[in-house]
């Protein structure tokens, strides 16, 4: 399985949006950060993430510019930034089907899950940037063996995407 790992755009301010959607910065990150992945034949059977309205918003232009069907986007409370990596994983497990999927989530549970992915009974630190993404591949789920095939700022992203 192929776990690519999204941090959320910039949200607008809680005193502009309460529900802290994304700005139209934000909203600029995730289309340029989805255009990089496209451009890297990046192909999605799911889309995971969270109920807060910037993760939402994050899987909508993911699916949006690489052509993944709305319905292929799953919201769970499984996705939300303190949900336990292992309780997201055994998730994700649950979705032995699927070949590609991307979480598009929080700080710190986009983090803790790559941790949990890469290593056991340490920490890996990946300083996870608002439309950074990072791609695992993994065997089984779950595990501690993945393998880091990239992280890339949402700078490198756009660049590639222009």
């Amino acid at each position: 399985m192929e776990i690519y790992l999204m941090r959320h755009g910039a949200p607008l301010p809680k005193e502009k949006d309460p529900d802290r959607g994304l700005s139209p910065e934000g909203s600029d990150q995730i289309h340029a950060s989805s255009r990089a992945l496209k451009r890297f034949n990046v192909v999605l059977d799911t889309i995971v993430c969270s109920p807060k309205k910037r993760s939402q918003q994050t899987a909508a232009i993911v699916a949006e510019e690489l052509q993944v069907a709305s319905d292929r986007i799953v919201e769970t409370e499984k996705a939300k930034p303190m949900a336990p990596a292992a309780d997201t994983l055994d998730f994700l497990a649950g979705l032995s089907d699927k070949d590609h999927v991307l979480i598009a989530g929080h700080l710190p549970s986009v983090s803790e899950i790559a941790s949990f992915l890469l290593t056991d009974g340490s920490k890996a630190t990946i300083d996870f940037q608002m439309g950074g993404v990072c791609r695992i591949h993994v065997e089984t789920l779950p595990t501690h063996a993945g393998v880091l095939c990239w992280y890339l700022t949402p700078e490198q992203l756009g660049l590639i995407g222009e």
